[in-house]
Parts: structure tokens; C-alpha cells; sequence
């Protein structure tokens, strides 16, 4: 049996979120460690992120994100970069200041040198460059970056479609967070990963207006980087219109407060039309969770379709909130679940059998997760059910 994969995901205070979180989870569901190591930071320490989104300006809007645990010292891990299959850096402001500290440029050069792949999004393709390793690369990036590619001997590779991840050896760059699918396909080829199982299967996550950020995303990403088709659909949105999400990050809740404020979080696309949407054409459906399903629960359709995924007997999967469309189906009746405080009353009242207060459950094609740090859990239930399999 091969030994088990580690990765260093290098942090910093406003690293974009996704494209730390993205990663992470995915990375951890199929098996990966991460280590989340930050330079002037402590294990247990958080980065701060940043959502950056376009929002009707010429230029991405940066929004506060979520705070992201540091797991790993830095010290310890630029100390012996060979401990590690691979390098990945988010985008982010973090990487001008990572730039010109001589430990992280030593890292990267260490990184480049072993032939490791090394993952670059947005704006830390400055990072390579800093370090002298960017000669001769095919590099993408956000496309204010070109100049700095090119200055540094790098082939620029416009980032067209906005989801390609430009693969050179063991260099691995894309324009950011939407970019993931392909990110992590690559990632884990590079590792020498076999995936099993995916193509063929497909996923459809049901969303609407302040769905929750990390948990409409991840498994969107996630699962698509292992292979499946995954879709979103709304009830009340077109095909490539944006639902507006929501962070919630009860690590970090207002001086005073109780509970997570609620603040706005990426754009969410929807790729397919409801009236598209046919369960025989899926096998398996995802409920984020958020504030989208108190509207999706007024949608009879909706709560009939979830419905219907458990009647053919296919994956029924939700998230905190999501739980409330699994109830309204009667879908936790006698079932063991996961919830988190907001719906753990209504699990109970809806006759879950048992409620866990955190982690992931699947109770036979049933899964479900108490709220987004659960994610990896999630994720691996899905791949699970899924028949997907992965293996180094």
C-alpha cells in the first residue's frame, strides 16, 4: 500500500477563500492531510480571507470571508519541504507580502527544484516568480498578472475558458476558484492518483438566494474534481443567472453576539433550468444549507424532487439548514442525522431517530452533515455512495 499523501497549503491573512477552502475539503474527503501553515502564524491561529467577486464594477469586489484555521508551523514545514507530495497557494493580497519573505521564496524554489506539483491561483503565480522558477512555464493566471508572467520568463496562457487549469510539468495554474474542478483533477494526477468511478455519475445541487457559501461550493468543486457532472438548479433562476450567498463563521461572531452575523459570500451559479431537471437524470441531489431553503421549501416541486431521489433510490444529501426540505419530504423519519442547533428541533419534530450534534451521517443512501466544517465528512460520504474510489 502507498504511504499516505500530505499536502502544505501555504496561508496568509486575505488568501481568497474558496481557493483555500476548496482544496482543503476536497483534499481531506478522499483521504489527503493538509497542513495549513502560515508564516508569523501559530497552530490554532486564524487567516482572515477574502471573497472576491464581481459585482457590477470593472473590477472584483473584496468582501471578509471566513476564518481559516492554521493547523501546521510554518517553520517546521519550510524545514523540510520533501515531507510533502505537493504546494498549494490560494490568491490573494497575502502572497505581495509572501513574496519578499525569503523562508516562503526558499519553500517555492524548494518545491520547483523537487519537481512537486505546485498549485497557483489567481495572483500567487508571483510566488514562482519570486523564487527564479517561472522560465519557460505555461502559466495562467487573473489576467492583470500577464506582465508579471512574462517579465518572469513565463509563456502566458490567457485563462479561456475561465475553468482551465494550464498543467506544465509540476506546475499547476488557473485563474482562481473556478478553476477547481480542474485544479484538483490535475492535482491529484500528479500525485499519482487513480480515480475510479466518477465519470458517468452525476450531481445535482439545489440552491437559491443566500444558499450557504462553503456548502453550495465545495461539493460542487469537489465532486466535479473527482469526476462527476455536477449542476446546480434554482426554482426561481435561469441557467447562468448568480444566487447571492451567504457566510456564516460562528468562529468569528460581532463583539457581543451569540450566534454568526450573516454576511455576503461569492456568486453562485445556476447551469442547468428547472424545468430541465429530471431525477432520472441524476444519482444523487445536494441541499446546501443557508437561507435558501426556507424558499425552496415553499416550492412544492422542490420538495416533491427530493422526494422522488429517495423514492428511486438514489443519494439524498443536506447540510444544516437543508435539512428543512428533507423534513418537509419525509425523508429523516426514522432516520439517524446530523444537525446543527438551527435545525435540530425540526429534525426531531420531522422523527429523525437520532440526532448527532456534529460530523456527517449516512444512514443507508442518507447523508447528512450538522454545517459546513463537516464538509470533508460530507464529501466523503458522497464519494462513498457515489462508488467513487481513489487511490495513490
Amino acid at each position: 500500500m502507498a504511504p499516505p499523501r500530505k499536502v502544505l497549503l501555504l496561508c496568509g491573512d486575505y488568501m481568497e477563500d474558496y481557493e483555500a477552502a476548496v482544496p482543503l475539503y476536497a483534499l481531506l474527503a478522499i483521504g489527503v492531510a493538509v497542513d495549513c501553515a502560515a508564516p508569523g502564524k501559530r497552530p490554532g491561529d486564524a487567516c482572515l480571507t477574502a471573497v472576491h467577486e464581481f459585482l457590477g464594477f470593472d473590477l472584483y469586489t473584496e468582501l471578509p470571508g471566513h476564518r481559516f484555521a492554521v493547523t501546521a508551523d510554518f517553520a517546521a514545514a519550510a524545514a523540510d519541504p520533501s515531507r510533502y507530495d505537493a504546494l498549494v497557494v490560494p490568491g490573494g493580497r497575502f502572497v505581495e507580502r509572501l513574496s519578499v519573505d525569503p523562508a516562503v521564496v526558499a519553500l517555492v524554489a524548494a518545491f520547483a527544484a523537487l519537481r512537486r506539483p505546485v498549485v497557483l491561483t489567481c495572483h500567487s503565480q508571483l510566488l514562482l516568480a519570486a523564487a527564479g522558477a517561472m522560465g519557460g512555464v505555461r502559466c495562467t493566471a487573473f489576467f492583470g498578472m500577464k506582465p508579471v508572467v512574462e517579465l518572469a520568463g513565463g509563456r502566458w496562457v490567457d485563462p479561456d475558458p475561465l475553468d482551465l487549469c494550464v498543467a506544465d510539468g509540476h506546475v499547476l495554474t488557473a485563474i482562481g476558484w473556478p478553476a477547481h474542478a480542474g485544479i484538483i483533477r490535475e492535482l491529484l494526477a500528479g500525485m499519482g492518483a487513480s480515480v475510479d468511478g466518477g465519470r458517468g455519475r452525476a450531481v445535482l445541487v439545489l440552491c437559491a438566494d443566500y444558499v450557504d457559501d462553503y456548502e453550495a461550493n465545495v461539493p460542487f468543486r469537489a465532486l466535479a474534481g473527482v469526476g462527476c457532472r455536477v449542476e446546480a438548479a434554482c426554482p426561481t433562476k435561469r441557467k447562468g443567472e448568480p444566487c447571492v450567498t451567504a457566510i456564516y463563521d460562528d468562529a468569528a461572531p460581532a463583539p457581543g453576539a451569540a450566534v454568526a452575523e450573516e454576511r455576503r459570500g461569492h456568486n453562485f451559479v445556476v447551469t442547468t433550468d428547472w424545468a430541465d431537471v429530471s431525477t432520472d437524470d441524476y444519482d444523487c441531489v445536494v441541499v446546501p444549507g443557508g437561507r435558501s431553503p426556507e424558499l425552496l421549501v415553499t416550492h412544492e416541486k422542490a420538495v416533491a424532487l427530493v422526494r422522488e431521489f429517495a423514492d428511486k433510490g438514489k443519494v439524498v444529501a443536506s447540510i444544516d439548514q437543508g435539512h428543512l426540505l428533507l423534513a418537509a419530504a419525509g425523508l429523516l423519519r426514522g432516520k439517524k442525522c446530523a444537525s446543527g442547533v438551527p435545525m435540530r428541533v425540526i429534525s426531531t419534530l420531522a422523527g429523525a431517530a437520532a440526532v448527532e450534534t456534529e460530523g456527517a451521517v449516512a444512514d443507508g443512501k442518507l447523508v447528512t452533515a450538522a454545517s459546513w466544517p463537516d464538509l470533508a465528512q460530507f464529501v466523503a460520504h458522497l464519494v462513498g455512495l457515489l462508488g467513487i474510489t481513489v487511490s495513490f
